[in-house]
Order: structure tokens, then sequence, then C-alpha cells
């Protein structure tokens, strides 16, 4: 291992997941922010249903998030390394592709 990957591996945070917590799938989510603080919506939309139900609430500070993005594009990054490029459905754009609700099928 290099003193590179010591000093990472050193200065990753130790967490505890409680044996109770409920892992929610999710496939959208709605932003909000004031000067303040950042609002993170996480919903699911499935087949039928005529609004998204909104599965956990989370709040940032400006600066976390910035963290938080930072980190998922480089874990994006090496993802994709390792599997392949994640492929966008053909939307026009990445909010649309993020924000666009599935298609109702007729139930």
């Amino acid at each position: 291992m290099s003193q590179n990957q010591e000093n990472i591996k050193k200065n990753l945070l130790s967490v505890d997941l409680p044996p109770d917590l409920e892992a929610q799938y999710v496939n959208l989510v709605r932003i909000a922010h004031s000067p303040s603080e950042v609002v993170l919506d996480f919903a699911r939309m499935l087949p039928g249903q005529k609004r998204p139900e909104i599965k956990s609430r989370i709040l940032m500070s400006p600066l976390s998030v910035k963290a938080f993005c930072h980190a998922l594009q480089e874990n994006i990054a090496k993802y994709e390394q390792k599997f392949g490029e994640i492929k966008s459905p053909g939307f026009t754009s990445l909010a649309e592709s993020l924000f666009h609700p599935p298609t109702p099928t007729d139930e």
C-alpha cells in the first residue's frame, strides 16, 4: 500500500450503522436552498403513483454539499473506470435526466 493510500485509510471516518436503520430506494431528488443551508428531499416515484413519496429529507451546509458533490464526482469516475460509462437515457439535459419522473403505466 502506498503512503498516500495509507494516509487516506487513516483519515477515513469510522461510522456506526444502527441495526434498525432502514435503507430506502429513491429515484429522484428535490433540491432547495437558502443562504445558510441546502435541503435535499429524496423521493421515490413508481409506475401508477400520481405523486412521488418523499423517503428522506437531508439538511446540509452549502460547504458540505459542495464537498459531497465532489465526493460523488470522484466515486462516479471510479465506478465508470471499473464498470464502464453510465449512460443517460437520452434526455436533453442532466437536470431532465435526474428529475424526470418515470413514465406511468396503465394499471
